[in-house]
């Protein structure tokens, strides 16, 4: 890092602090996980796979808040746009935890969504501090501390339901939060240098859309990105119905959630050890290769009724450490274009790929019948998809060879 963006932080610490703020997304879905259920019934939803919807309402408004918190952290400075959603994101979780109803939980999610995607913010301090390889470095080593959350998350919210009721969950989260938010106010610092904050004249926002969306790099990879986490967020809101319905061992659903998730941190690990020798491109076009052929096999096995719990454990556990391979170097590449606009760039990326995302993982996950043959069809076709659109961000050829610090 150069004077301009030093800071009163260490780098280990400044991961930390990054992956927790992070998390703060991620255990308000996988907490949840063993909870549906419960919360089905006890708020009279007559169709179990509306149950889901409590993952849609949720990730329907964490797409439409990075816009709103990527374009204030550019004009207001990162702190206080985080230090603000997080406290929303609290009082959000609190609420949840209160209601008597099915709508109103729903609508409390979207807002709990809404305040979690002033996390996302993140993104855009690490672009602040780091760039190229580098940068991707950086967002692995987050994503890997940030992965601790779905590996204990469902535990978590298992445990909670064996001493007392689904809506202590919620709660749970929201002291998570609190705690998260407490570190942030005493250690985050600001990241955005004054010259750098942008008005909200509304010539200067269409200036940096224009960036962001007429960028064939960025906008191709982030799109790329939309497709898997499509396929992610089709397994995590049918998980639990499959380990319930399809095996009938809804008991070690966390576990092996927590296999899976294990799979996505070590992969993550070994990127932030390889990218700066071997580069983004080398590992993140591998790793979409790979998700698409083990996404064939599981389709086969799926559809010829050879599935097995272990079988899909493995398969999902495989699966997911190419997601982890491809996405994080996707995201690290398609922020390199829009350094000079990283809020709005992070947020439009992030808003994108996140709400359109939430409608693939809802209309994979629509469709699940009592067999894993949805979610591996539908993790085929989203591999299939983001492959098409790496190829038009990079007009047609793989591991193209970028400059050193970049690719």
């Amino acid at each position: 890092m150069d004077d301009r963006k030093a800071v009163p932080i260490r780098f280990g610490e400044f991961v930390a602090l990054s992956a927790a703020m992070m998390s703060t997304q991620a255990i308000a879905i996988d907490a949840m996980l063993p909870a549906f259920p419960s919360i089905v019934d006890a708020l009279k939803v007559g169709n179990p796979n509306h149950g889901q919807w409590i993952v849609t309402a949720y990730m329907a408004g964490l797409g439409t808040g990075q816009l709103v918190w990527g374009l204030l952290s550019d004009r207001f400075g990162r702190r206080p746009i985080v230090l603000g959603g997080i406290g929303i994101y609290v009082v959000a979780a609190l609420v949840c935890g209160l209601t008597k109803s099915f709508e109103a939980l729903l609508a409390w999610r979207f807002v709990h969504g809404l305040a979690a995607a002033s996390a996302t913010v993140v993104r855009s301090i690490v672009r602040d501090l780091f760039s190229g390889r580098q940068m991707a470095r950086v967002l692995s080593l987050t994503f890997v501390v940030f992965l601790t959350v779905p590996v204990l998350a469902p535990s978590l919210g298992q445990a909670i339901l064996w001493l007392g009721s689904w809506r202590y969950i919620f709660i749970a989260c929201g002291v998570f939060a609190s705690v998260v938010w407490c570190y942030a106010f005493l250690r985050l610092p600001e990241t955005l240098h004054p010259e750098y904050r942008l008005t909200l004249d509304p010539v200067h926002i269409l200036r940096a859309v224009r960036l962001v969306v007429l960028n064939r790099i960025s906008m191709f990879y982030t799109l790329a990105t939309t497709m898997l986490f499509g396929a992610l967020i089709a397994y995590v809101g049918m998980v639990q119905q499959i380990f319930a319905d399809v095996f009938h061992r809804p008991g070690i659903m966390p576990v092996m959630f927590a296999l899976c998730a294990g799979f996505m941190g070590v992969a993550a690990f070994t990127n932030s050890r390889l990218v700066e020798r071997l580069g983004m491109r080398l590992i993140s076009h591998g790793a979409i290769l790979v998700f698409i052929a083990i996404s064939v096999l599981h389709a086969v096995i799926a559809a010829l009724g050879w599935e097995h719990i272990w079988t899909f454990v493995l398969l999902q556990a495989a699966t997911m450490a190419t997601f982890s391979l491809s996405v994080s170097n996707f995201g690290a590449m398609a922020m390199e274009p829009v350094g000079a606009v990283a809020g709005i760039g992070a947020s439009l990326q992030g808003c994108i790929s996140t709400g359109a995302a939430a409608i693939v993982g809802a209309v994979i996950g629509r469709n699940f019948n009592g067999s894993t043959l949805p979610l591996a069809a539908g993790s085929l076709c989203c591999g299939l998809i983001a492959l098409g659109f790496v190829l038009a961000a990079e007009r047609g050829r793989l591991f193209r060879r970028q400059h050193a610090g970049t690719g």
